[in-house]
């Protein structure tokens, strides 16, 4: 099987309602198949971080990008797998260790990735990583043969590196009615 080749899109869109089905929406529409896609606050309120990660070889990364630019409530969107990033995920997985040689297996390994025993039991541990992709992906291989029980991911996660200019001033719009501050916009 040959390697797939990711692309991740970053955009910052407006914390509001609605927004997510939009884009997920956009993603219908176009026929775009998406690998991961995570969505979360930012240090402003009024501001979200959407992740989006896609196979190469079936999505163009800019395509998505472009689409994406055109939603109302987008404020930014980056391709920042094409400048240098920090990505990562993160796996809980719950494994078998109802043996003592799978219970060593399971330490010797964590001790081997960045991962830590968050929960041991009688017959099950869960483990927690959160390294790149490709990481998560190798560790999770060495632990099948253990047997995996359950896992959840969290999807990937990226930044680039450097400043972003948009993102410390970005004001959201103020609609006729709505209250800006200490007194209320009614129109120009």
């Amino acid at each position: 099987m040959a390697e797939s080749i990711k692309q991740t899109v970053v955009a910052l869109v407006e914390n509001k309602p609605g927004v997510l089905n939009r884009v997920a929406s956009m993603f219908r529409r176009r026929n775009f198949n998406v690998d991961s896609l995570t969505v979360g606050r930012t240090h402003k309120p009024h501001v979200s971080r959407m992740t989006i990660v896609v196979d190469a070889a079936r999505t163009d990364g800019r395509r998505i990008a472009a689409n994406l630019f055109k939603l109302v409530n987008v404020i930014d969107v980056k391709l920042v797998s094409e400048e240098p990033h920090v990505s990562r995920d993160l796996a809980l997985i719950k494994v078998r260790t109802d043996d003592a040689e799978s219970r060593n297996t399971v330490t010797m390994l964590c001790e081997r990735y960045p991962a830590r025993i968050v929960d041991m039991g009688i017959k099950v541990a869960i483990i927690e990583i959160t390294a790149q992709e490709d990481v998560v992906e190798a560790f999770i291989h060495e632990l099948e043969p253990i047997g995996i029980v359950e896992m959840v991911r969290t999807g990937v996660v990226a930044m680039g590196r450097g400043v972003r200019i948009l993102d410390a001033d970005y004001e959201p719009p103020v609609r006729l009615g709505e209250t800006n501050g200490n007194y209320q916009v009614y129109g120009v």
